[in-house]
């Protein structure tokens, strides 16, 4: 069976790759775009899709199940398993993006991570920031898109939704279970959540 271009095309890239030091478990299950720069000492693990515009820096580790498109990593980076990173994601030094999360036009700050299960865009996280697991930005009302922004040392509890335009301040925390739809000052704990009731010997009706 003789090869279509787009697969010698494949090959001549990862060849290209592996020899610059680009470390590949299985590198038939890499796909590369022409325009993809990778730095030094970047492992690259199985079924991960480049798309056009990525750039990756040096040290950093791509888990397998990964899409990236018109995305710029820095040093030091870890991202995936199953990880989706659409166009103007920046990624810089430290930072860590996890299983199933979605990044779209925003920046994770030095040392910042999404780790679980969120969704964040239109976004701009400062240093030191952690996003609880099931985070979500909400930044589409219908009509415009909204813009979030996270200061350095911020702490984003689980499940908590975040209604743009908001300004998360420095040190601020988020409990676990919010829905966040103003700014919240440096140093504050802000929480939304419904007191739980209670109802003693409860029987369900047959």
């Amino acid at each position: 069976m003789k090869q279509t271009n787009l697969q010698k095309i494949q090959e001549r890239l990862r060849d290209k790759f592996i020899k610059s030091g680009v470390k590949m478990v299985a590198p038939e299950t890499v796909y590369f775009s022409k325009d993809t720069k990778i730095g030094k000492n970047v492992t690259i693990e199985p079924y991960v899709v480049f798309g056009e515009k990525v750039k990756i820096q040096n040290n950093s580790k791509i888990k397998s199940f990964s899409h990236l498109e018109n995305v710029r990593i820095e040093n030091n980076v870890s991202v995936g398993p199953f990880a989706r990173l659409r166009p103007g994601t920046i990624l810089k030094s430290g930072s860590r993006v996890g299983n199933f999360v979605e990044i779209k036009k925003s920046s994770l700050g030095k040392n910042s991570k999404v780790n679980h299960l969120s969704y964040i865009g239109d976004t701009k996280i400062g240093e030191l920031v952690n996003i609880g697991a099931g985070t979500i930005t909400c930044n589409y009302d219908g009509k415009n898109k909204n813009k979030t922004q996270i200061k350095n040392k911020v702490f984003v509890g689980s499940n908590s939704s975040l209604v743009a335009p908001v300004t998360l301040n420095e040190n601020s925390v988020i409990g676990a279970g919010s829905v966040i739809t103003r700014n919240v000052n440096k140093k504050s704990l802000a929480l939304t959540r419904s007191k739980q009731t209670e109802v003693k010997n409860y029987k369900r009706k047959k």
